[in-house]
């Protein structure tokens, strides 16, 4: 593997990371993504045709190339998750309020 992103650089592109994960940057970019109809909730890629455009772009490593796209994903639908439950709460206090914001000014 080549060598360690500089973790004092921020924020990082994909040029910054060894070869294996630039390759899976471009893999996963490659695969489709799934939506729940009724929803629009994001599901993740369909994994389906890995296997087939690893053998179209000649992957030399498709076992470690698979797993950096595993672990990419995973992060991608972590952050999804944490922006769904804020976008939700943030929702859920507009409702309770009944859309408006008040403030009150109490000196005692």
């Amino acid at each position: 593997m080549g060598v360690l992103p500089d973790p004092t650089k921020m924020p990082l592109g994909p040029s910054d990371f060894p070869d294996e994960v630039q390759v899976a940057f471009f893999m996963f970019d490659l695969l489709s993504d799934t939506w729940e109809g009724t929803s629009g909730s994001y599901l993740g890629k369909n994994w389906a045709h890995c296997e087939h455009i690893f053998s179209i772009h000649g992957v030399s490593d498709p076992t470690v190339t698979l797993y950096f796209m595993k672990l990419y994903e995973h992060i991608i639908m972590r952050y999804r998750l944490e922006k769904q439950e804020e976008r939700r709460k943030q929702s859920e206090r507009k409702s309770q309020q009944g859309g408006k914001t008040y403030t009150h000014n109490v000196r005692g």
